[in-house]
């Protein structure tokens, strides 16, 4: 609910025509306005961000931001995703320019668990290139990362470094690809390998031509570092030979070569060769780069939807990922409503129909990988096979990289569905919880359904004001926040404000005005005993009994009670505390920013009055239309002409007034 409100004041604001669209195209200074700024929006971060950054694992993975509107606008890779992502989160002093505009844009995360940091970053490539968000602009290029390729259908076939995967390569029988390679120095040394440890050809002769011809072979041959096909002395069988060696090689079994360039490595030391025993080092962990699992990008020629079923107490989610061209592209998470008493075979053959079915249907791959094998499977496969007019197969893998895309889907599905036990668990001791915490303490029956928070604010006793901010059911309403201009002289008298404010809005809801249409059940003024008895004493006075007042001091969070000689004082670990801290802080920061902009309109006000000819309608029109003083500084006389009620002969004086007196 609280999201969802964020969502709508945030599209709201930005709307062009209002306030906020026009303080930002005029370059407004914001921190002086008494709205919240969009560029400060998320410092003080919405709620839901709050409660994700603490439950934020310490594992490797990929995490997305996402805007009012739920569009991917960044994606990132994280070594360490609580440590990386709570650090856009924190004072924006630090950050760069880009990095605090995207953090400003920011109204929830996401985030893929992965296993380790190089699927990581090949995961975050992908979905980049996928979603192509709006701040990823260093790797918005159409560079991909390189793979090896070789073609067994031609006769002596050469591995060669290509970057593009050509479209249905997986019914070209006898072409393999390797990789992608996540570091091109690993591309290298891989080459380098081959070309030192395996007499394959590396040049792009025709080899039948080079013996009609009787060419010469080239230097590699005369090194040692080629078999030497074009001369004729190389039978089909023994060169197939070296290359299903350098496949086996590319496909993990480096131990015969990682065994050899160990030896080498020692040799070398014992030698006191350590320059050369550095190289077969270097030799050595490329070997091991090449051997590393990448489970998050493969180079598997089909495509997936793999889907894990995660169930925990009454809870039950879907996790899907989906798998394209060997790349993940995306995830997506489904909360199911399922008895405990049904069985997960029944929640996957129920969950697959409703997904793949209907007038909505999606397109369906070959396969779709599940954790459990649904009921039915047979039907559900011919099933589906009718609506994607083509066979679709259902998998659950028992080993593999598909087992590895399973249990992939299903760590994020538990993370997500713990993560949102744990949500809803501290949305209920943020809200319901701390609410019947807070009856019991100050002694109400039932738990308060509204509450309101009243605070003043001034300078000097300058532009006295007040606000009221209400609570219902333990959250921000903001639609019934109310602020009240004071009008007797206050000069700095906070109960003096404090009384004009209470006996306001009591008396309006008494005499039937629709702008305050209820009473409050709990009543809590910013102050100490002074500020409750003022509270108490309004509300005898017009004949309330059925509020509830208490005060909040500021000094060691004291909850001043009606009638208690002795403050109650909360752990600081209790929602209550929380609650009524929250509700007092923001009634706070309600009238501080309405001072404010009534300050920055007054100081406006009195400088343009000094101006011959400018009234109070001239000056409301120009601040409407410049927003600030500076903007009308800048104003050329035509641009002060065109705003309406503002003649050419007083364009011209306002004009002259501040460039003369600059």
């Amino acid at each position: 609910m609280v999201f969802k409100q964020i969502l709508a004041e945030r599209r709201k604001l930005c709307k062009p025509g209002k306030g906020l669209y026009k303080i930002a195209k005029a370059g407004y200074d914001f921190k002086d306005l008494a709205i919240l700024p969009i560029k400060n929006y998320n410092i003080a971060m919405n709620e839901i961000i709050a409660e994700k950054l603490k439950l934020l694992p310490d594992a490797p993975g990929v995490y997305k931001m996402l805007d009012c509107y739920g569009e991917v606008i960044y994606v990132g890779k994280a070594k360490n995703l609580k440590n990386r992502v709570r650090q856009y989160f924190r004072s924006t002093d630090t950050l760069m320019p880009k990095v605090a505009a995207m953090v400003s844009c920011v109204c929830d995360f996401e985030y893929i668990l992965v296993s380790n940091e190089i699927e990581s970053l090949a995961l975050e490539c992908n979905l980049i290139k996928e979603k192509r968000p709006k701040y990823n602009i260093l790797l918005k290029d159409d560079k991909f990362f390189p793979y090896i390729k070789v073609d067994t259908t031609r006769p002596y076939p050469r591995f060669e470094v290509v970057r593009r995967l050509p479209e249905g390569r997986n019914k070209q029988q006898g072409i393999f690809y390797f990789g992608p390679y996540i570091n091109s120095s690993v591309m290298r040394e891989a080459m380098t390998l081959i070309r030192d440890y395996y007499p394959i050809r590396l040049c792009k002769k025709d080899i039948k031509r080079a013996i009609d011809r009787g060419e010469r072979p080239c230097l590699m041959y005369h090194i040692g570092k080629c078999c030497g096909p074009c001369t004729g002395n190389v039978s089909d069988e023994e060169y197939a030979g070296y290359v299903n060696d350098v496949i086996q090689f590319l496909k993990g079994d480096i131990m015969p070569v990682k065994n050899e360039l160990t030896y080498r490595m020692n040799r070398a030391a014992e030698l006191m060769d350590f320059e050369l025993a550095a190289v077969y080092r270097d030799r050595v962990r490329a070997v091991d780069a090449i051997g590393e699992k990448q489970h998050a990008i493969t180079t598997l020629d089909r495509a997936y939807d793999v889907y894990a079923l995660c169930r925990k107490s009454v809870d039950s989610m879907v996790f899907g990922l989906f798998v394209r061209e060997g790349k993940v592209i995306g995830t997506q998470h489904y909360i199911l409503t399922a008895e405990e008493s049904e069985s997960d075979e029944d929640i996957m053959a129920s969950f697959l129909q409703q997904l793949y079915g209907g007038s909505t249907a999606r397109s369906i791959p070959s396969e779709v990988l599940v954790s459990v094998m649904p009921t039915d499977e047979e039907v559900l496969s011919l099933y589906l096979s009718e609506i994607n007019s083509r066979r679709v197969k259902i998998v659950m893998p028992k080993r593999g990289d598909k087992l590895t895309y399973v249990e992939l889907a299903r760590s994020n599905g538990f993370d997500m569905l713990n993560k949102r036990g744990e949500l809803v668990k501290r949305e209920w001791e943020k809200g319901e919880g701390a609410l019947i915490e807070l009856s019991a303490l100050i002694g109400m029956d039932t738990p308060p359904h509204r509450i309101e928070c009243f605070d003043n604010s001034h300078i000097m006793g300058r532009d006295t004001v007040g606000g009221m901010v209400v609570f219902t059911d333990g959250k921000p309403d903001r639609k019934q926040y109310r602020r009240f201009k004071i009008r007797a002289k206050a000069e700095g008298d906070d109960l003096l404000a404090m009384r004009e404010m209470l006996t306001r809005r009591f008396k309006r809801t008494l005499d039937g005005d629709l702008k305050f249409p209820l009473m409050p059940e709990l009543l809590i003024v910013d102050g100490g005993a002074l500020q409750l008895n003022v509270a108490l004493s309004v509300l005898c006075e017009l004949g309330i009994s059925n509020v509830f007042a208490i005060g909040l001091s500021e000094q060691n969070e004291e909850i001043i009670l009606p009638g208690k000689d002795a403050p109650l004082i909360l752990p600081m670990k209790s929602p209550a505390l929380h609650l009524i801290m929250r509700i007092r802080d923001e009634a706070h920061r309600f009238a501080i920013s309405y001072h404010r902009s009534l300050r920055q309109k007054n100081a406006l006000y009195s400088m343009l009055s000094d101006i011959p000819g400018v009234g109070e309608k001239r000056r409301k029109a120009l601040f409407e239309r410049f927003i600030s003083l500076d903007a009308i500084k800048a104003a050329s006389v035509k641009e002060l002409s065109a705003t309406p009620g503002i003649t050419k002969p007083v364009a011209l004086a306002i004009y002259e007034y501040f460039h003369n007196k600059d």
